[in-house]
């Protein structure tokens, strides 16, 4: 075969393009070819979970983006966090953050292996929960102040969905703000607490409200307060502590968090999409449905919501004696 030097120039102008091809996909602010793994620090089936692939779902239908949810449960979150932290900034490996491994957990633990705010690109935030209390309809229990004339007379038990999680804090900080005590029987999650209660083993338990309406409707569960700033609007007859004369504000929050490092133009990208998501008004309802309620932030915010978490809920960490 005969190489005539337009041949050679044709061949190495196809090289180079064939070489410039992945470049272009790796394009600062460009999403990757490959699918978006997002870590959940919880198994299958909690509301984290559901809130992933309720993104995963719409990167894919409403921008084309591949997107698959990665379970990695353990150590309070501190297992898919340091996963997360130790892996490329591409923009392919995410994680919906929560209050488990960068709120709790620093103070939580003597040591962890990342750094919960440098160690991170916090990039959206999405919404937050909140639990409260519910107690057995035979106690006669309806408001806080029942609680605490009840609670003074007998410790009553309740049920959280493990040691050091939002359920055991919320009950610590009740107890000390009520001035009262009760006995708390830690759960491998919140389902088996649960159950125990509708068996009747526990008096209490706490969980987030609007994931236990049923309950509330069926009457098997009287929801005497919840902790969250505001009533919720799938649940406007519970009321929060705070109208009840207890400054208790305990949220669930969940956001979207990447390794340190990554380029600006792909945090940019990866933010505005998200915003953009839970924009749309039947993400919005789905999220409601799941209790969690909704606020843009800014990128610069979002990292300075998860700095300040950190020392809020210090004393009360402290306070549960859950240090390790």
């Amino acid at each position: 075969m005969k190489f005539d030097r337009r041949t050679l120039l044709g061949a190495g102008l196809a090289t180079v393009a064939t070489l410039a091809a992945p470049a272009a996909i790796a394009a600062p602010g460009a999403w990757s070819s490959e699918p978006v793994r997002i870590v959940v620090t919880f198994p299958p089936g909690g509301t984290s979970d559901l809130v992933a692939r309720l993104l995963a779902k719409h990167l894919d239908s409403d921008f084309g983006q591949k997107a698959v949810v990665d379970n990695r449960p353990g150590a309070a979150g501190t297992v898919a966090a340091d996963y997360v932290a130790r892996q490329d900034p591409d923009g392919t490996t995410l994680i919906l953050s929560n209050n488990a491994p960068f709120t709790i957990s620093p103070t939580r633990f003597k040591s962890i292996p990342y750094k919960p705010i440098d160690g991170f690109a916090h990039i959206a935030y999405i919404g937050a929960s909140a639990p409260g209390l519910f107690v057995q309809p035979s106690l006669g229990i309806n408001t806080v102040k029942d609680y605490i004339d009840h609670a003074k007379k007998k410790e009553l038990t309740y049920g959280s969905s493990g040691v050091g999680s939002i359920s055991h804090i919320l009950g610590e900080a009740v107890d000390a703000s009520l001035a009262v005590k009760s006995i708390h029987v830690p759960y491998k999650g919140s389902s088996p607490s649960i159950q125990d209660f509708r068996a009747g083993v526990l008096d209490m338990f706490y969980d987030m409200v609007v994931q236990n309406s049923e309950m509330i409707e069926d009457k098997e569960a009287v929801a005497i307060a919840i902790a969250s700033p505001e009533r919720n609007p799938e649940l406007p007859d519970v009321p929060t502590f705070r109208e009840q004369g207890y400054d208790i504000v305990i949220e669930n929050w969940v956001g979207l968090s990447a390794p340190a490092g990554m380029d600006p133009g792909m945090v940019t990208t990866i933010h505005d999409t998200v915003l953009a998501v839970f924009a749309n008004p039947d993400v919005q309802k789905r999220l409601t449905k799941l209790g969690i309620t909704h606020r843009a932030m800014s990128t610069e915010e979002y990292t300075s919501f998860v700095a300040n978490s950190i020392e809020v809920w210090a004393p009360l960490i402290k306070a549960a004696g859950i240090k390790e």
